[in-house]
């Protein structure tokens, strides 16, 4: 799946190769999201990437009727890329986001909003303090917005096929934010 470039995407993206190489002057609008997921004042856009990969599910044994079955997000597989498709960092189990430069950040998630009909919900992510220097220095809050897939698969889930994963393509953009 590709990301469809907008102007605006594109100006975004822009900043943050702008930002990542150290010149970045101008403030990056933050996207116009539900209440459910939005970022708290105080926080200002740092950056901006395109997290595009797998998303794994596991047939499991539902906790609450062991006689029914459900796929159960296990974990993301992600490349973060700026506009240009060229690879600025990873995304990962914990959640974690790692920079190219080392940088990581897990976060907790706070809240999700719905998306459209076969898409993953936006999120809110906080962030814990930064290991490392660099990009993820100081973030504090991610968004994911502008989610394409990613849901559990339509695959029958029962007990012959308890333990069985799937993989699940998506793309969203995340938004990466620190204090003012």
């Amino acid at each position: 799946m590709k990301h469809p470039i907008t102007a605006a995407s594109l100006v975004s993206l822009t900043a943050l190769a702008a930002l990542v190489s150290g010149c970045a002057t101008m403030d990056m609008p933050a996207p116009i999201v539900p209440a459910a997921i939005a970022v708290p004042a105080g926080n200002k856009v740092a950056m901006r990437a395109v997290g595009a990969g797998d998303l794994t599910y596991e047939c499991k044994v539902k906790a609450t009727d062991a006689n029914a079955f459900e796929w159960v997000f296990t974990g993301p597989n992600a490349v973060l890329s700026d506009m240009n498709q060229k690879a600025i960092g990873k995304y990962y189990g914990g959640p974690t986001w790692e920079s190219m430069d080392g940088s990581k950040v897990t976060g907790k998630q706070l809240a999700v909003s719905p998306s459209a009909a076969g898409n993953i919900p936006m999120q809110l992510v906080q962030a814990n303090p930064a290991m490392g220097s660099g990009a993820m220095t100081g973030i504090t809050y991610i968004q994911r917005v502008n989610t394409v897939g990613g849901v559990a698969p339509a695959l029958p889930c029962d007990a012959t096929k308890v333990g069985s994963k799937e993989l699940v393509k998506y793309q969203a953009d995340y938004v990466f934010y620190k204090a003012s």
